[in-house]
């Protein structure tokens, strides 16, 4: 596979190495192909690093591939693309709340407040129910692009870019939240991979990610890695490496394993490599490939050389190119019937660097005793039209009433999923 994106200059080179009397004629054509493979741009401003268009090819069809912003605002709620989505039989999806903007990670409180985190804005909000109704507010602001959040004893975690803080007895305090207290400082805040993602283990610890500052390189130290920390922000550790960037994180049921999963490099091919479904089996010691290795089998073409595959720890399951697989939760009720007890929700936000849109939907995940995958099949459908993005699906959120919450950043919304006879089944 890997010879596939050899560099026609490498192959250049072995014929010129073969053929010594064409020498004057390899060393012409090598200098041509080095002016088509990297034109001048005198005339265009550099790339900033860690810039997620680095690498890009100089071809007409890559040059209409770039990241995908939002609109603005919030999609007003009768304007929200519901009639186009579809979720399997058996199942209706509604609107649960409008006018979150950047509605991205989710979390629930003990008292059944969701909670939700955004990337491009300063804010998380919490949709509460109040005389029958739902209300969205804002409970922390001013806040340094608070992704990752997580509900633990009553306290809201907030992951920011560069630090870790806490809100706590959040939900007795909704409508005049105190400020966030600093738990975990000085983390790296390059914007590239930059936004966390947070949990809390069965070993009640934060744990969190520092991703790649880049579409590929060989991160420093401190990047690529899966951290975990006390909740007091002490006895900080690396529980995993060798990753790029993680927006998705959840513990297993039953066996207490760390599942992710995990975007892969840009710019190789539209169809490769393929993002992971990953779990940490060995803390401390599995490192899962980047940047050497991409899909459990897939060299680096730049990185991989002197490196093997076989070093580094598998996937357990792949869930396709540039389909930006993002949040996961383990569904623990009977709220979907047996079929989908202890199974993974996992959304898939699409693609932006491929010609034909790919993701886009949300993937239910059947998984064996022993942890392993064995199915993954599409739940909801619907947020490509026409090879556009109607929506794009971020997090997931199982509930206390057996139902399946879904964010919608493109959209601003939350959505929520249940049987479509509506009973309620105890978790």
């Amino acid at each position: 596979m890997l010879g596939a994106f050899m560099p026609r200059a490498g192959a250049l080179a072995l014929s010129c190495a073969a053929a010594s009397l064409l020498a004057a004629l390899c060393a012409a054509a090598a200098r041509a192909e080095q002016a088509l493979a990297e034109p001048a741009r005198s005339d265009l401003a550099p790339l900033p690093p860690g810039s997620p268009l680095l690498g890009r090819p100089d071809t007409e069809a890559a040059k209409l591939l770039a990241p995908i912003a939002p609109p603005p605002a919030a999609t007003a709620a009768d304007k929200l693309p519901l009639d186009k989505l579809k979720v399997k039989a058996g199942f209706k999806i509604e609107l649960y709340a409008a006018g979150v903007v950047n509605a991205r990670t989710l979390s629930l409180g003990e008292k059944g407040t969701v909670f939700v985190g955004t990337r491009l804005e300063d804010k998380v909000h919490a949709i509460l129910e109040r005389n029958g109704k739902r209300e969205v507010k804002v409970v922390a602001s001013r806040l340094n692009r608070p992704n990752g959040i997580a509900l633990h004893q009553g306290t809201l975690y907030i992951a920011e870019l560069n630090q870790i803080s806490k809100i706590e007895k959040i939900e007795d305090n909704l409508d005049s939240p105190p400020q966030p207290t600093l738990v975990l400082g000085e983390l790296p805040k390059e914007e590239t991979h930059g936004w966390k993602t947070l949990t809390v283990g069965p070993d009640e610890r934060l744990y969190f990610q520092v991703g790649a500052p880049c579409n590929i390189c060989l991160p420093s130290e401190r990047h690529g890695k899966i951290y975990r920390v006390g909740l007091d922000g002490k006895g900080l550790e690396v529980f995993a490496s060798g990753i790029r960037q993680i927006v998705g994180m959840d513990w297993h049921p039953v066996l207490k394993q760390l599942y992710f999963s995990e975007n892969a490099r840009d710019w190789l091919s539209e169809d490769a490599p393929e993002d992971k479904l990953n779990r940490v089996t060995r803390p401390g010691q599995d490192n899962f490939g980047f940047p050497y290795c991409h899909q459990g089998n897939f060299p680096d073409p730049e990185f991989g050389w002197g490196r093997s595959c076989g070093e580094f720890t598998k996937p357990i399951a792949l869930l396709g190119p540039h389909a930006a697989a993002l949040g996961l939760k383990f569904f623990t009720s009977n709220g979907f019937g047996a079929e989908y007890r202890d199974a993974i929700f996992l959304a898939r936000h699409g693609s932006w660097n491929r010609s034909i849109k790919f993701g886009g939907d949300v993937v239910a995940i059947t998984l064996y005793g022993n942890g392993s995958v064995r199915s993954i099949e599409p739940f909801i459908t619907g947020f490509i039209q026409n090879n556009a993005y109607i929506g794009r699906p971020v997090d997931v959120l199982p509930m206390q009433d057996g139902s399946l919450l879904v964010s919608d950043d493109f959209n601003g919304a939350v959505y929520r999923v249940s049987r479509s006879g509506g009973r309620k089944v105890e978790p």
